[in-house]
């Protein structure tokens, strides 16, 4: 005999089984599972997490400035206006996920609180207009409550739907403002509104918020943007984001544990379209002008597709599926024509192999639960190690037998 072995020898299927059993130890049950990233970043200390938001955001501010040679949309588009565009329809993209991503309502008809944002921006400080003028930045604010109000208008009929008839009422919603915006007079149609408002700053030859532009626009919007996202993650890890998640899985199941489906849903139509209505009076008041041509259906399906290609239901995937959108044709002034083509194919390669979105929703949603899922991966592996010898005492008696 070449050596000795204590013990008795495993049969060969003992030995697989055995080493089965010690990979299911170690393993992470699948709903637990994430990326490196993920659990690299789940595991550092808050403050270091608050350290790279910082950093993340400071470049952020600093992209319009640097104008990197590989991303740049130059010579085709001015840089900083794109940038400023990308920030928007991220902004837009983040109203919509509320609505979508946590809610579960397929809103078709967003553009119709960006439009009311934008006309809400028009109206109040245009020279074209004879409503009473106050300051810009007096706008956004009420821009946001009006388009909330319409919001809240819209849910309290419409809520009551679910599913494709909810899509239905919304995408016609959508359509009733453009159309009411070319034949009401004082919205003045096609014509428009000239000479749209902007913040202080600079001189009156050479204002610091210019049409032209579009990097001071872009640093309100990326600021807008911060505050936005710290409200919505407040509210998504409190009881209204563990009710809209409730919801957003299963509706019935949720309202007989006794969650207000519809006020729950109601507040989610309120938020998505009070942010919705901040987005149209910053682009009106970047842009200028404002007049029935600029929301239509198709730019509210670029809307629902920037959150879908994003990930429903994450709030950086939503911002990343709206600069995205936003950026391509753009960047690639050649093919723009075919944006629409463009995006059906993504979106459809898309679902086929991650239908999740780029980047995923977390599964640690709720107050606590990371440290829940920790526990609970922990558990199972003590319990996998725990439960190894007696299987081996098990095998290694019905192999001696």
């Amino acid at each position: 005999m070449s050596g000795t072995q204590d013990g008795p020898t495993l049969m060969p299927g003992a030995a697989a089984t055995q080493a089965q059993d010690d990979r299911e130890a170690t393993r992470v049950p699948r709903r637990l599972r994430t990326t490196r990233w993920g659990r690299k970043w789940n595991s550092m200390p808050r403050w270091q997490q608050w350290l790279v938001l910082i950093i993340v955001a400071a470049a952020a501010y600093a992209l319009p400035v640097v104008n990197p040679w590989g991303i740049t949309t130059e010579p085709g588009n001015d840089f900083q206006i794109a940038c400023f565009q990308m920030a928007v329809y991220a902004l837009v993209a983040v109203g919509l996920n509320v609505v979508i991503g946590f809610a579960g309502l397929l809103d078709l008809g967003y553009i119709a609180f960006f439009a009311v944002g934008a006309y809400t921006a028009a109206f109040l400080t245009s020279p074209d207009s004879s409503a009473i003028h106050i300051p810009y930045l007096w706008t956004l604010p009420a821009a946001l409550i009006v388009a909330m109000t319409f919001g809240i208008v819209l849910g309290l009929p419409v809520l009551r739907l679910r599913g494709d008839y909810l899509a239905i009422v919304t995408l016609g919603f959508g359509e009733i403002i453009r159309i009411l915006a070319t034949i009401i007079p004082a919205a003045k149609g096609q014509v428009g509104f000239q000479n749209v408002g902007h913040p202080p700053g600079g001189t009156e030859a050479h204002p610091l918020f210019s049409n032209s532009n579009g990097t001071p626009w872009y640093w309100l919007t990326v600021t807008i943007i911060i505050g936005v996202l710290m409200l919505i993650g407040n509210l998504e890890r409190s009881r209204v984001g563990r009710a809209w998640i409730s919801i957003r899985e299963d509706e019935d199941a949720a309202e007989i544990m006794g969650v207000p489906t519809f006020k729950f849903k109601l507040w989610a139509f309120g938020i998505g379209a009070s942010i919705g209505g901040l987005s149209g009076a910053l682009f009106a008041g970047q842009i200028g002008f404002v007049n029935n041509q600029k929301f239509d259906v198709v730019t509210s399906i670029l809307f629902v597709a920037a959150v879908i290609l994003g990930g429903s239901g994450n709030k950086v995937g939503a911002i990343l599926g709206g600069a995205i959108v936003a950026y391509i044709p753009l960047r690639f002034t050649a093919i723009a024509d075919y944006k629409y083509l463009i995006f059906g194919v993504a979106l459809i390669i898309l679902m086929i192999f991650r239908p999740q979105g780029l980047i995923a929703a977390k599964n640690h949603l709720l107050t606590y639960s990371r440290v829940v899922g920790d526990r609970l991966a922990q558990l199972r592996a003590n319990r996998k190690a725990d439960e190894k010898p007696t299987s081996t005492r098990e095998q290694s008696e019905g192999g001696d037998a």
